[in-house]
């Protein structure tokens, strides 16, 4: 079951990522981020025998804030 939300979660993943011509950088760079640390969450949540739903929830929200930070401190 892990090996199909991995290969969901990357799909997903990429599906997001080929619409990011439109955004600013931005938002560009709180897309990527959210959806990077989702599988880095994913995995440490696998690792760590918490739950991987919990696991990509906070990863995605840890991505999506440090992305969000990171360009407002390159602006």
């Amino acid at each position: 079951m892990s090996k199909v939300m991995m290969a969901t979660v990357i799909g997903i993943v990429l599906v997001l990522a080929s619409g990011c011509a439109d955004m600013s950088s931005t938002q560009q760079r709180t897309l990527s981020g959210a959806a990077i640390d989702t599988a880095a969450g994913y995995a440490l949540g696998a690792m760590t025998g918490m739950s991987k739903g919990t696991g990509m929830a906070l990863g995605a929200a840890a991505g999506a804030a440090g992305g969000y930070v990171y360009d407002k401190y390159k602006e």
